[in-house]
């Protein structure tokens, strides 16, 4: 697929990465998923300019790819911070106080749950279960996980990252 953005000085985005992706799944038909992924993989998350391009691209309305893109919890409409941190919302940690937890990295980090930190190092995020029932309350960050939290122990966690 060539590339047939117009290049304006009002619009710096990088269209290059995108033109690569719809070149590997150029004639699939059901390729919306896998280019969304492509591109999240890319940016981080799915900027509206790459979805829109995308669209005209494979020639479908902007609509079905936006409405793809907010169906599914794995894609991401915003930047995401360098680290996630994933809070367990399991019957296990909600009992052993998953709500403070919640409330201590709020405090830490100055954001609400969903939200990223303006210099984009963390994004908080609640999960329904994370697994680790016999350490609840539990968090995740990127891989790492930590349990028996109590909301003490946030600030010194968050230091590592």
């Amino acid at each position: 697929m060539k590339a047939t953005h117009q290049c304006h000085a009002a619009d710096p985005f990088d269209y290059a990465p995108v033109d690569e992706i719809l070149e590997r799944y150029q004639g699939q038909k059901g390729a919306t998923i896998p280019v969304l992924q492509a591109i999240q993989e890319v940016y981080g998350y799915l900027p509206r300019q790459a979805m829109e391009y995308a669209a005209k691209q494979l020639r479908i309305p902007f609509s079905r790819i936006y409405g793809v893109a907010t169906f599914y919890a794995q894609f991401h409409l915003t930047p995401r911070g360098e680290n996630i941190i994933r809070v367990c919302q399991g019957t296990a940690c909600h009992v052993r106080g998953a709500a403070k937890i919640v409330d201590a990295l709020k405090e830490q980090l100055g954001i609400e749950v969903g939200e990223t930190t303006e210099d984009l190092k963390f994004t908080l995020e609640s999960v329904a279960c994370i697994g680790a029932c016999g350490l609840a309350p539990v968090i995740m960050i990127n891989n790492d996980t930590f349990g028996r939290l109590t909301p003490e122990k946030i600030k010194e966690i968050l230091k590592n990252y």
